[in-house]
């Protein structure tokens, strides 16, 4: 799988991207992220990737030419009938396990994160495939959003985790939340692990009250 990550803030990914089961997915070869940094497919002698909305209001809005061009560049380097492309927005469905699974299956997703008031409209009705959010909240720009989607894909693919029987028994998985764990010590100060009789009951159900 290859995911292009287009942003403003590229330096926001490195501690993500470099740690944990992310960091061990691209060395094992299983996953490809790059980092773009739009600034560097803008034609404005500035580098300026924002503008002033038509028709007035407050904030500033992102131009569609950097996006545009960034996408084609990278669509014709790798020259992929099969791209995805993904504007991590607050209008999108909101990401769920079962839209994660689906989007694991593909070979390439392009994610494009948007800032400041938002981006120009004709990226959203003439590029992207998609339309994502994390939740109903409003945070700075698509790149924190663009990196829950990342950990949520890569986890996916197979041969990522060491079991991968795992997968089967977390949360969100036939719509329930995982159940409860416990490790050692059997008593952590006073306060002990519930014998399997009750672990028992409390999976199936038994011990929950009307």
């Amino acid at each position: 799988m290859r995911i292009d990550i287009l942003t403003i803030f590229p330096g926001m990914f490195e501690p993500i991207l470099n740690e944990s089961i992310v960091k061990r997915a691209q060395a094992k070869g299983k996953v490809k992220i790059l980092v773009h940094d739009l600034r560097d497919y803008t034609t404005d002698k500035h580098r300026k990737v924002d503008d002033r909305p038509f028709g007035g209001g407050s904030g500033m809005l992102m131009t569609p030419q950097p996006i545009f061009d960034a996408v084609r560049k990278i669509k014709s380097k790798i020259k992929s009938k099969r791209s995805k492309i993904i504007l991590l927005c607050p209008q999108g469905k909101k990401l769920t396990q079962g839209i994660a699974k689906k989007l694991a299956k593909d070979k390439h997703l392009i994610l494009i994160c948007g800032h400041y008031e938002g981006v120009d409209e004709r990226v959203r009705k003439n590029l992207a495939d998609e339309e994502i959010s994390i939740g109903d909240y409003v945070l700075t720009g698509g790149e924190l959003p663009a990196m829950v989607l990342v950990d949520s894909l890569v986890r996916l693919i197979p041969g990522v985790l060491g079991d991968k029987f795992s997968l089967n028994f977390e949360s969100f998985e036939g719509n329930l939340l995982e159940y409860p764990h416990y490790t050692r010590p059997a008593d952590f100060r006073g306060m002990k692990v519930p014998c399997q009789e009750t672990i028992r009951k409390s999976l199936s159900g038994e011990n929950l009250r009307p």
